[in-house]
């Protein structure tokens, strides 16, 4: 049984969204939890402010499999797959920790590099998961937060309306 982490985002119907996205994955795996909810503004480009926020869950299924239900959940909340990299989503769902495994296989990587450039991804991160290591640079999530350097990435928490 692995301990997943997928950073969850939607800046289109953005609580609804993330209400199903939560739903669907309580329904798929175990022992489901997840940080608070924050808000920032769009990165890569201009566009309304995201909802975003890390949950993890224990999984017996393969990173590709994981990953593959992961865009099921997307795409059922209208997710389009093939335009612009930063652009305005329903739903994006990415695995980004599956226990301490590394790998790089096409555009899969593990652990996540977003990990440590975004704060939409490092910060509920870190609340969730404070004394779990990263798997290749081996600090702390806590520390990566806490030394994390751009002040150009703001965000603050909200209630899901």
């Amino acid at each position: 049984m692995a301990r997943v982490y997928v950073s969850i985002g939607s800046n289109i119907d953005r609580s609804r969204n993330i209400r199903a996205a939560l739903d669907a994955l309580a329904t798929r795996f175990s022992n489901l939890a997840q940080s608070r909810v924050y808000e920032s503004t769009a990165v890569g480009f201009a566009g309304d402010p995201f909802y975003n926020l890390v949950a993890a869950f224990d999984s017996e299924e393969e990173p590709r499999e994981i990953v593959r239900q992961l865009h099921e959940i997307e795409e059922r909340q209208g997710r389009e797959r093939g335009g612009e990299r930063f652009a305005p989503r329903t739903l994006d769902i990415d695995l980004l920790l599956y226990d301490d495994l590394q790998m790089r296989e096409g555009k899969l990587v593990l652990p996540r590099d977003e990990i440590t450039r975004f704060a939409f991804v490092l910060r509920p991160l870190a609340e969730l998961a404070p004394d779990l290591r990263h798997p290749v640079n081996g600090r702390t999530y806590a520390e990566l937060w806490r030394d994390f350097a751009d002040d150009g990435q703001e965000l603050w928490p909200v209630e899901l309306e």
